[in-house]
């Protein structure tokens, strides 16, 4: 089973984000744009991990999580990965009006490397990816485009595990499937 942690932002959230890319869309047939099913801030990627730890993997999600208080989440602005002038990925940035999402993070990380399911090890970067670039591409007005950006604020208080099935989506993209939505602050 191949798994990530993230948060998911709410329908409304997602409308606006959905209305801010579709005039966009065809002003950019360099990026293979991300589909909305598909917006998420990844906290945790956890890789392949056997099916058999998947009980014990959500027990030390949920513990984790329950130690943490709910967030207050805003998209804004926009960057690039690696980098603005070799760019492969376009992302929407995440501000944090109300709480420590790094934190929750870090100990989601921390919980899942417990449970035998060893997280990427990558820097936790908030963001919601919406294009991935066919080659490096200098992307400084993409990132001019989406910096104005600025959704409206959504509390977060679940965490959802997901399962990445590979090549299942449209034009064989990545199917996500929710296994276990985990609460925050449920010992608070």
């Amino acid at each position: 089973m191949r798994l990530f942690v993230a948060v998911v932002p709410p329908d409304e959230v997602l409308d606006e984000l959905a209305e801010h890319i579709e005039p966009r869309r065809e002003a950019g047939p360099e990026i293979r744009w991300t589909d909305r099913h598909q917006w998420h801030v990844t906290l945790a990627f956890l890789g392949v991990v056997p099916e058999r730890r998947l009980d014990d993997l959500t027990e030390a999600l949920a513990d984790s999580a329950a130690r943490r208080d709910h967030l207050v989440l805003r998209l804004a602005g926009a960057g690039t990965f690696p980098n603005p002038y070799a760019a492969r990925v376009l992302w929407a940035g995440v501000e944090q009006l109300r709480g420590d999402l790094g934190k929750v993070a870090s100990g989601i990380r921390a919980a899942s490397n417990r449970a035998g399911a060893t997280p990427d090890g990558t820097r936790f970067h908030p963001h919601v990816t919406l294009g991935r670039f066919h080659r490096p591409t200098e992307a400084t007005r993409w990132i001019r485009t989406f910096d104005v950006l600025e959704g409206r604020a959504w509390t977060v208080t679940r965490l959802q595990l997901v399962e990445s099935h590979l090549g299942e989506g449209r034009e064989r993209r990545p199917r996500y499937e929710t296994l276990a939505e985990i609460d925050l602050g449920a010992r608070r």
